[in-house]
């Protein structure tokens, strides 16, 4: 393949602008508002499901609580309509006195047991009720830390992205001016070689694979006509022959 040596050069400027694309998405990919933003996610996840745990104990704490209130009312409603009638006189009978009086003694009893669980449950919903305004609190920290690392990850992005776009544009230019069947090769090599399809040959070395060429291959390369398209015999990349050659 030839091509005119300042077409081989320009090769070299289009490889320049692909290597700093590569650059620049390796950039984007590796901010570290990523692993931030991954490690916080992973908490407030952690987080949440406590969150969910300690409302559902509130919740369930705050039924029980309703239940054994209700049940405090009716023990004294009955204790009190028992009383009622003990103080109105209507029963008469000893037997039935002595049954009536051990009833509400009974429910006295029965009262204050479960007066005691009532204020045991309430302890708990108390408790679940400060650990679900703590888990909040901290649930609103970390989402905010997240807002932060996203926010700072996003301006990042919009400035990388703006930069390769320039980038992009530029290359597309200097692409354009390079004969068709050349740049694909370069194309071609640039996939097959790790994004490096052309190099300067400089004082006798491979900018590419960083190998000094042999005296049989430097040989060859000073006969070769300046518009043949050389490559090396190391990493069959494009070398492309400048001043600084060492030919």
């Amino acid at each position: 393949m030839n091509a005119a040596p300042a077409d081989q050069i320009r090769l070299l400027d289009v490889q320049a602008l692909d290597v700093r694309l590569q650059q620049l998405a390796h950039k984007r990919r590796s901010l570290p508002e990523h692993a931030e933003i991954e490690s916080l996610s992973k908490d407030l996840t952690q987080l949440r499901d406590l969150l969910v745990a300690a409302q559902t104990e509130e919740s369930d704490t705050a039924r029980e609580q309703t239940k054994a209130e209700q049940d405090v009312d009716q023990v004294r409603q009955r204790a009190t309509r028992d009383q009622q009638r003990l103080d109105s006189g209507a029963v008469s009978s000893p037997k039935d006195l002595e049954n009536l009086q051990r009833e509400i003694a009974s429910l006295a009893k029965r009262q204050g047991d479960l007066e005691d669980i009532v204020l045991e449950v309430m302890e708990r919903r108390e408790s679940a009720q400060e650990r679900v305004a703590e888990l909040t609190e901290r649930v609103g920290a970390v989402q905010g830390k997240i807002d932060d690392a996203t926010a700072r990850r996003d301006a990042a992005f919009e400035e990388l992205d703006g930069e390769a776009a320039s980038v992009t544009k530029e290359r597309e230019v200097i692409a354009a001016s390079v004969p068709a069947d050349l740049l694909k090769l370069y194309d071609k090599l640039r996939e097959q070689q790790g994004g490096i399809g052309a190099a300067k040959l400089y004082q006798r070395t491979c900018q590419g694979c960083r190998q000094e060429l042999a005296i049989t291959e430097l040989s060859e390369i000073r006969k070769a006509a300046p518009d043949t398209v050389v490559r090396c015999e190391n990493c069959r990349r494009i070398l492309v022959r400048t001043s600084e050659s060492g030919l």
